[in-house]
């Protein structure tokens, strides 16, 4: 667990991870309550607003007696969220700063495409510069 980030956000986070993965599918049963807190040793209170946040979302329902479920079509709402926040957080200053150099946008495809090109055959064989 993250120090500075509020446990419940951490316990959202984690589940919308494992819907994006896949290893919460759709439809598929999600974790209790119970079973958040007493894997990460919390309160299930706090297991509970991370739960809810994710009600709140439309990730997740209730089955009632039964438990939480994975909302159809809540791994392409997450993904929909995340190429956004990707988009605003990568893309807006990269196309910033490629403007004040002077790149064309097809001078930034090709750049991106020599350094994908470089980190497909790019294999890490020692550990971190120091």
């Amino acid at each position: 667990m993250d120090e500075g980030r509020a446990l419940f956000l951490q316990i959202a986070e984690s589940i919308e991870d494992a819907i994006v993965d896949g290893s919460l599918s759709e439809e598929g049963q999600a974790p209790s309550t119970n079973e958040l807190a007493s894997f990460h040793r919390i309160n299930p209170a706090t297991a509970a607003k991370g739960i809810s946040l994710l009600v709140d979302k439309g990730l997740l329902y209730k089955r009632r007696g039964i438990g939480m479920f994975v909302a159809a079509g809540a791994r392409e709402l997450l993904l929909a969220e995340r190429r956004a926040e990707f988009a605003a957080r990568y893309i807006d200053p990269l196309l910033a700063e490629a403007r004040a150099l002077g790149l064309s946008p097809d001078d930034l495809a090709r750049l991106l495409r020599e350094r994908a090109a470089q980190s497909d055959t790019t294999t890490i064989t020692e550990g971190p510069a120091r």
